[in-house]
């Protein structure tokens, strides 16, 4: 295979497609654990949202004539093991929940900075149709981490100092 941007640019593609996939079940458990009716809320509907993004990059996969196919993303799986970490270490404790926003945010940092990549790439390549889907997804994630800092801000952050 050349090494090419268009290469980097399906490896990629395959890297955010798995990382993606996890995230979904990441999210459901993240959900299951939070104790604010507001977080289980959020990460409840950014799930449903995720599930949209993963047919979102099917579609470009479809538009690059590929297979929709996943390549492990190790950064993501490092990221949701922390997750696990948190939930094991303060499960049933105030602080559990910004546990929960800290790890949810960096998933969504993760999830920015590879759409952000891949949108510039879409552009410079002239795939404009992927440029798009790519587009609608990095305006998803960019809200849910403005929604987790709101939250964190507001509720979560002060119960678990409340609490000490």
């Amino acid at each position: 295979m050349e090494k090419t941007l268009e290469a980097l640019f399906h490896r990629t593609l395959k890297d955010i497609y798995y990382a993606e996939r996890e995230v979904l079940k990441g999210l459901q458990k993240m959900s299951r654990n939070a104790s604010s009716p507001d977080l289980e809320t959020a990460f409840s509907a950014h799930r449903e949202e995720t599930a949209g993004q993963i047919e979102r990059l099917q579609k470009i996969f479809e538009l690059l004539g590929k297979r929709a196919q996943g390549k492990t993303c190790d950064a993501m799986e490092g990221l949701l093991a922390e997750g696990d970490e948190v939930i094991e270490n303060f499960k049933d404790q105030p602080a559990l929940d910004a546990g929960l926003v800290a790890t949810a945010q960096a998933i969504e940092h993760y999830e920015i900075a590879r759409y952000g990549t891949l949108k510039a790439w879409a552009d410079e390549l002239g795939m404009t149709d992927a440029s798009e889907l790519l587009g609608q997804t990095l305006k998803e994630e960019i809200a849910a981490d403005a929604l987790l800092s709101t939250l964190a801000g507001r509720r979560i952050n002060h119960a678990a100092i409340a609490a000490e």
